[in-house]
């Protein structure tokens, strides 16, 4: 029941203006913020027909405790999702009136001359094919198990295993209970899109990751050696984090950071889950951190995915507005005073910078204005060549750069850059250039108020 009454509790704040969808969903202290989010969004989308359905059942004015946002949620799930799994009253109650509501479906079909239910919604609303054909993406956890053993489990609960992957046209067609290993990343299976694994045992006991294959790249691409000392920048929701953790083998040290503390309590629950040791998570703003910090003397490695648009998720709400050229320019100045933060630490040797957005002005614009600010102390590096899309070639050896889609790859948006730290001309954090000096140290968040300076405020340039 905690999955419907936290997403009728993010419709509400959507209704009351209280932020924007994604926001509310990580600030709703759900641990699976990615199942939230998918229901939600679902609900979003059937919510012209759902109003029709609740209003020709009467199913309100029958149930006037029932609140309007957590009916939506458990008629959504009854009539076209996974069907209702919670437990208590509530279930009791969208199934008393069960009949009724296949009846209302029913005769709306009739009346629209539709007989499936994705005719019942309006063309911009309904889901894109390549949303539809992105698969799912399960993470072996290789801090519990191992993936044989995942594939023998499989197996077990009658699932067919197909062996390695060698095109995407394979992953494009699976389907039923088949699944296949990955052909780019060794411990990613794939099952078919519609798979849902969020009460598998698997899942649930932590040894297995349900995360999308692009947002895999940016752990998977740093490659820290075991006993490396790590910063992940902007942790949350912590799948990042986790995977950083099973590639250290949990040796070393990682220092994660998130400003929200619902965020930090929704990554700390993953971590916990996933049997990550030797990560200090931190409720802080990580452009507070100082780079001079002893503790962090021996970090080489630093992953940024920093707020972004959100722009290459699958799972946006239809419709939903592009961003603003304004909002695209606040989430940039915040993206580059990230990155640039991130290279001012002293034994940085490799650092990867993604985001879920396909933006020009978030992905290559920020790496250029950076590398650019830095000189001759960091280079882009040419990595996973076999991977088929690039970065956009708007400046020399942004194709060294990677970017993802569901048209493509078969993933969300992606994009993913890899610097290195040049040998020669590498810039020590007393030399900084001038405008990264400037940069460091402004406001948290695109849109915030401005923190308070001893001598003088700064503010969030937008």
């Amino acid at each position: 029941m905690a999955l419907y009454s936290a997403a009728a509790s993010v419709l509400a704040g959507l209704e009351r203006g209280e932020g924007g969808l994604k926001s509310l969903v990580y600030n709703s202290g759900f641990a699976h913020v990615r199942q939230l989010y998918a229901l939600v969004s679902e609900t979003l989308r059937y919510a012209p027909v759902l109003e029709k359905l609740l209003d020709g059942a009467s199913l309100l004015q029958a149930e006037k405790k029932l609140p309007p946002q957590l009916a939506k949620v458990l008629v959504y799930d009854l009539l076209f999702g996974k069907g209702v799994k919670c437990g208590g009253r509530w279930k009791a109650l969208v199934r008393r009136h069960r009949a009724r509501l296949e009846a209302e479906l029913a005769r709306m079909k009739v009346r629209l001359k539709v007989s499936r239910n994705e005719d019942l919604l309006a063309p911009e609303q309904a889901v894109s094919p390549t949303a539809t054909q992105v698969p799912r993406y399960v993470r072996v956890n290789t801090l519990k198990t191992c993936v044989d053993d995942v594939i023998d489990f499989f197996k077990r609960q009658g699932y067919s295993y197909l062996g390695k992957a060698v095109s995407l046209e394979e992953l494009k067609a699976l389907s039923g209970k088949k699944f296949l290993l990955d052909l780019h990343l060794p411990e990613l299976l794939v099952f078919p899109s519609q798979t849902d694994l969020h009460d598998n045992l698997l899942y649930t006991s932590g040894h297995i990751i349900l995360q999308d294959k692009a947002s895999c790249l940016p752990a998977f691409l740093l490659d820290p050696a075991a006993g490396s000392h790590v910063i992940d920048a902007c942790a949350a929701p912590g799948n990042k984090t986790s995977h950083l953790a099973a590639i250290l083998k949990n040796k070393g040290q990682i220092f994660a950071f998130d400003v929200d503390p619902k965020r930090v309590a929704t990554t700390n629950t993953l971590l916990t889950r996933a049997g990550v040791t030797g990560c200090q998570l931190a409720q802080q703003d990580f452009l507070t951190v100082d780079p001079r910090d002893p503790k962090y003397s021996r970090v080489t490695h630093i992953l940024v995915d920093p707020s972004c648009s959100g722009s290459g998720m699958v799972t946006r709400v239809p419709g939903e507005e592009a961003p603003s050229a304004e909002r695209l320019q606040a989430l940039a100045g915040f993206q580059r005073r990230v990155l640039s933060h991130a290279l001012s630490f002293p034994a940085l040797q490799r650092l990867v910078y993604s985001t879920c957005s396909l933006h020009q002005e978030e992905n290559e614009d920020v790496v250029q204005s950076v590398l650019q600010d830095w000189g001759s102390a960091f280079r882009l590096v040419t990595t996973f060549p076999s991977w088929p899309c690039r970065g956009l070639a708007v400046f020399p050896g942004a194709e060294s750069c990677l970017r993802a889609s569901p048209a493509e790859t078969l993933t969300h948006g992606f994009f993913v850059a890899v610097l290195e730290l040049c040998r020669e001309g590498a810039a020590a954090p007393s030399s900084l250039p001038a405008a990264v000096k400037e940069n460091l140290g402004e406001g948290t968040e695109p849109g915030l108020a401005p923190r308070k300076r001893k001598k003088k405020k700064q503010r969030v340039k937008e």
